[in-house]
C-alpha cells in the first residue's frame, strides 16, 4: 500500500523514475479499489453495463486519470524510454503488449537521462539506516 500511496504524493510528476515495484503496485491496488467500487455501484443500482461504469467508479477512474499517465510515463523512464511511448497502448492488442513487455522489464542500471536509479537509492537508504 506504501507503493500506491508513494504514487500518488507524485500525484502529476511526470519526471524522474519509477521502479516496477511502485507501478505495479499502483496498478495492484488502483484495480483492487476499481473492483470494490463496481461491487458497490453494483449493489446501489449505479451501474450502468452499457457504459460499464458506476458512478464511484467513473469517478475513481477520473481521478486516476492523471497519476496513473504519470506512473505510466515514470515508469518508462526508468527503461530509458520517452513518455511519449505510452501512446502506443492507442493501437489495439499490439501496443498494449509493448507497453507490457517495457513494464516488466528492469530498469537501466545506475543514472540514464531521466535521472538516477530509484533501487539505488532505496539500497542506499537502507545502508544508512543499518
Amino acid at each position: 500500500m506504501n507503493w500506491f500511496l508513494a504514487a500518488l504524493g507524485k500525484y502529476a510528476n511526470f519526471s524522474g523514475r519509477a521502479q516496477r515495484a511502485e507501478y505495479w503496485y499502483f496498478v495492484l491496488f488502483y484495480l483492487l479499489i476499481y473492483l470494490g467500487l463496481m461491487i458497490v455501484d453494483s449493489l446501489t443500482g449505479t451501474f450502468s453495463e452499457a457504459m460499464g461504469l458506476g458512478l464511484t467508479s467513473g469517478l475513481f477512474t477520473l481521478a486516476m486519470l492523471l497519476p496513473s499517465i504519470a506512473v505510466g510515463v515514470r515508469r518508462l523512464h526508468d527503461t530509458d524510454r520517452s513518455g511519449w511511448w505510452l501512446l502506443i497502448g492507442i493501437i489495439p492488442l499490439i501496443g498494449a503488449i509493448v507497453l507490457l513487455v517495457f513494464a516488466v522489464q528492469d530498469g537501466t542500471p545506475g543514472a540514464n537521462r531521466y535521472g538516477e536509479n530509484p533501487k539505488e537509492r532505496v539500497k542506499e537508504s537502507s545502508a544508512a539506516g543499518a
